[in-house]
């Protein structure tokens, strides 16, 4: 999936518009088998999302936006492979994994509870673990932001779409 955000890096239409977003997200699944529907959906969504309204700023020299990435993890790393809207190679950002491993295994845990639970539970019921899973997920988007921090300039709601994507990456078949 890609193509240019409706509203490119949160800029005011009326006002300053800024090249500070990312236009294009590609991910290395050379690993991935394949994966569930559920799993499947939250990767569209979470891509169309992050397409159509992010903030991605990174330091450096680097040419201006928007920019494309892709996403790959390396041994314990995330690494955003950063391009120029022509396609030309600019960057790489490398996040380590390792503060991210007990936040990514409970919410793979909480996320089977909740697509189990779509299927046979109590709408209170539903609603409890998906506050959990919301929990979970909030707290690796904080995480994925604080860490790219020295790295680029990155809004709550694109770190939190990264975080989705970054746990995609995670699945393994």
């Amino acid at each position: 999936m890609s193509g240019e955000p409706e509203n490119p890096g949160g800029a005011d239409p009326g006002g300053d518009t800024t090249a500070n977003y990312i236009a294009q997200v590609t991910l290395d699944e050379r690993t991935v088998v394949r994966r569930s529907r559920d799993v499947e959906h939250e990767r569209q969504i979470a891509i169309h999302d992050l397409l159509n309204d992010n903030r991605f700023r990174p330091y450096g020299e680097l040419a201006p936006g928007p920019y494309s990435l892709n996403l790959r993890l390396e041994e314990s790393r995330m690494i955003l492979d950063i391009h120029s809207g022509e396609g030309a190679y600019q960057d790489s950002i490398t996040v380590g994994l390792s503060p991210f491993r007990r936040i990514i295994k409970d919410y793979f845990t909480v996320c089977e509870s909740y697509y189990e639970a779509i299927r046979t539970a109590s709408p209170s019921q539903i609603e409890a673990i998906d506050m959990g899973r919301r929990g979970l997920h909030n707290e690796g988007s904080e995480l994925l932001q604080q860490r790219l921090s020295s790295k680029a300039d990155v809004d709550f709601d694109t770190a939190r779409r990264l975080f989705t994507l970054l746990c995609v990456l995670h699945i393994r078949g």
